[in-house]
Order: C-alpha cells, then sequence, then structure tokens
C-alpha cells in the first residue's frame, strides 16, 4: 500500500510535522519544495495551523493531512476529529493516528480504538488508520494483527534494530512505515569527543532513513524556514550510497554507546 493524495499523486519522501511554535512561512515553504504530506501534533489556532488551512483552500485533493492523538477514550476522538475537520476546513483526514500505543497500554483498549479508526476509514471521515509506536514489540503485534493501514516508528543512525524486526514484516504487509526521531532529537548532529571526522548533516540523517525500503517517509520538524531551507536539501539529494550508509552505521553506534542514554531508556 502507498500513502497518496486524493488525487492519486504519492506522497513525498519528506514530510512536515507541524508545531504550535513553529514560525509561519515554513508551510508554504515546504509545499513549494515538493512536500505534500503534513502532520501535525495536535490541531490549535496557531499562525502555522492556519498557513496549513490556506494551503488547503487551495490545494486539498493534492495534500495529505495528517494529525492524532495520544487518548485512548473514544469520545475524545469524536471531539478531536470534528475539531480537526473544523480547524482545517475538510470533511476528510487522510492519516489519523493513535499515538504513542507503549507495553503500559490495554491492549483490548488500542484494539478498539483501531476498530474505531476502521468505521471512520469506511464511512470515508478518513482514508488511512494510523498508529504511532516507539517499541518494536508491539510494533510487531500491530502489524500481525492488521490494526493499521501506515505504521508511524522512530528510526535513525543510532536506533536501529527495526531493521531486523519491523521492517521486514511492514514491507510483507505492505504497512509504509512514517519515520520519526531522524535526528535523535538533535543530537546525532553533534560530534562525539572519539569521532575522526564531521557528523552527519540533517539531509544525511533523512536520507538515511529513506535508505531503507520499508520506510515511505521521513518526517522534519523545524522551527524556522530557515532550518527547513537546510533540511529540504534531503528531497534533491541523491540516495544514500552503501558506502555512506556503513559510515553513518558506525557512527550511530558510537552515539548508542551501552543504551543508557535517556533517549533509550525513556522510550523503551
Amino acid at each position: 500500500m502507498d500513502i497518496q493524495t486524493i488525487q492519486g499523486n504519492s506522497a513525498s519522501m519528506l514530510g512536515l510535522a507541524v508545531q504550535q511554535t513553529m514560525e509561519s512561512g515554513c508551510v508554504d515553504l515546504a509545499w513549494q519544495a515538493g512536500v505534500n504530506y503534513f502532520f501535525s501534533y495536535g490541531i490549535g489556532n496557531s499562525p502555522i495551523v492556519n498557513d496549513l488551512k490556506q494551503l488547503l483552500r487551495r490545494h486539498r485533493e493534492s495534500v495529505i493531512v495528517a494529525t492524532g492523538s495520544e487518548k485512548r477514550e473514544i469520545s475524545h476522538w469524536q471531539e478531536y476529529v470534528e475539531q480537526v475537520q473544523q480547524t482545517l476546513d475538510i470533511d476528510t483526514i487522510d492519516v489519523l493516528f493513535a499515538e504513542y500505543v507503549s507495553p503500559t497500554d490495554d491492549w483490548q483498549q488500542v484494539k478498539a480504538l483501531a476498530d474505531q479508526l476502521y468505521r471512520w476509514k469506511s464511512e470515508g471521515v478518513i482514508r488511512y488508520v494510523g498508529i504511532t509506536t516507539h517499541n518494536r514489540a508491539i510494533a510487531q503485534q500491530l502489524i500481525q494483527e492488521s490494526l493499521c493501514d501506515v505504521l508511524m516508528h522512530r528510526y535513525n543512525m543510532a536506533h536501529r534494530k527495526a531493521e531486523e524486526t519491523v521492517f521486514p514484516m511492514a514491507e510483507a504487509a505492505k504497512i509504509p512505515v512514517v519515520a520519526f526521531t531522524s535526528t535523535r532529537w538533535g543530537t546525532l548532529l553533534q560530534k562525539p569527543t572519539d569521532w575522526p571526522t564531521a557528523p552527519p548533516t540533517v539531509s544525511d540523517c533523512y536520507r538515511f532513513g529513506l535508505y531503507q525500503p520499508a520506510i515511505r517517509l521521513v518526517l522534519t520538524a523545524p522551527k524556522t524556514p530557515k532550518t527547513l531551507e537546510d533540511n529540504l536539501a534531503a528531497l534533491t539529494s541523491p540516495p544514500m550510497s552503501e558506502h555512506e550508509v556503513m559510515h553513518w552505521r558506525q557512527f550511530g553506534d558510537l552515539v548508542y554507546g551501552s543504551g543508557q542514554d535517556s533517549f533509550e531508556t525513556s522510550w523503551p
């Protein structure tokens, strides 16, 4: 399965993660560069959300709108869907994610929520059912039980175990993966003391993720148009070579270390 616009065009390799603190101008800049996938962490009345609304007024059938919530109660979701529809002035949400499913979740509640999302899909309220998780075992179970159309999962140079467990299953099930935390919250852009050369650029981090066949797109979450300009280089850069991949794997191993950093322990 591919992620497509209403018009039938494929999702861009880079998606913009719209945040309330993002400066105005990022949505238009991303769109002009070829980005058609816009994911929003919640929907408020910020200037950047208004920018997205204006883009949708002009190009609704060419834009993929993705959003979600961490809540599990169906009553909350009904309110949230209506909020998104009203705020963005749209009838259909392209991808709706049940966010951050974790080991502490009640699995029956997760399944009930997935059932509700699929009901909305059959009614045309949403087009793709998405689920987000940091946890590889949960990602595998979601795929095995066919609980989503799109899987959002963390992956980066230092966090690669999904290559062995999650990605082969996703490919076999034809479930596209949206990768996030590509820069590991920015820490991959810093040079470790023991690393002999320059650290990766943001574009390197995105290209590393896109090297994986299972990954359909990676998310970028800049705060300013200037930062976004740098990030958009991933759209025009060539695919990463095998030599580059091996180089950045070694870098990722150094950053990961013993795996006791808060990035690993706080998000198992």
